[in-house]
């Protein structure tokens, strides 16, 4: 069985001065535990986990974005960033240069770890996502996908449906809910790739990000911005997604899916 969690930690040594990654790592006992927005570069956080081998991709750009991913089982291989010559570069910079994809191959799958662009609060970076990330990112997955199924998780930055967003109605040009990066997830499901806890949980109301304003997640006005999405091969072996709001630390929340082969 994998257990394989996914947690924006909104800065990794903050979290763990926080007590927060430990607490989690104790009493959930991920396989797997993939990381965004680490904000740190390898030996920048004092992490303790012998039972974890670490893979780093962080940000040229100090103390900003970045993945990682501590592992039980030690992976075949493991790529950064996305294989393309394809320019990215935007006003606000090159999004190939901030640590946000990592890829560990394991024997039954791949396990895409990534942190999606921001559209930014005025939509500066929205035709980035449109035009280059969301296409581009999508390719990847079924390049890989040719080889053996994939896992791929992350902060998405993009509510789905009217469902996974506390105010649908007042947020329809807000960053993270417009008609392009809604379109961006549904590409995914219609390339084959199944949103783990919509599959299960068809009409749930589940956040997992809430706003640092207003009271937020005191109030439960939350978005779900964070995924796990699988290969369509992989549907029999999903056997939970899980979503864990009572874990403080982060402005997100982590989430889980575990699978059995």
């Amino acid at each position: 069985m994998y257990r394989i969690f996914s947690w924006n930690v909104n800065g990794l040594r903050s979290i763990i001065n926080k007590g927060a990654l430990q607490k989690l790592i104790n009493e959930q006992k991920p396989t797997i535990l993939c990381l965004q927005e680490t904000k740190a570069k390898q030996g920048q956080a004092e992490i303790d986990l012998p039972e974890y081998e670490e893979l780093w991709n962080s940000a040229t750009r100090p103390g900003y974005a970045g993945t990682a991913i501590f592992t039980k089982i030690k992976p075949l291989s493991v790529r950064n960033n996305l294989p393309t010559q394809q320019d990215f570069v935007d006003q606000f910079g090159d999004p190939l240069t901030e640590g946000r994809v990592l890829t560990a191959e394991f024997e039954k799958f791949y396990l895409v770890n990534v942190y999606t662009p921001n559209s930014k609060n005025g939509l500066g970076r929205l035709a980035l996502r449109k035009k280059m990330w969301d296409p581009g990112f999508l390719k990847y997955l079924k390049a890989l996908e040719k080889n053996k199924p994939v896992v791929v998780c992350g902060d998405f930055n993009a509510a789905h449906e009217e469902i996974d967003i506390a105010r649908p109605k007042t947020n329809h040009h807000s960053a993270g809910f417009t008609d392009e990066e809604r379109q961006g997830i549904t590409n995914y499901i219609k390339a084959g790739f199944i949103d783990t806890f919509r599959a299960l949980y068809p009409n749930e109301i589940r956040y997992t990000w809430w706003s640092h304003w207003g009271h937020a997640r005191e109030n439960n006005v939350g978005w779900r911005i964070d995924y796990f999405f699988i290969s369509r091969l992989l549907k029999d072996n999903l056997k939970s997604a899980e979503i864990y709001e009572n874990y403080l630390g982060s402005d997100h929340c982590p989430i889980s899916i575990e699978l059995e082969f």
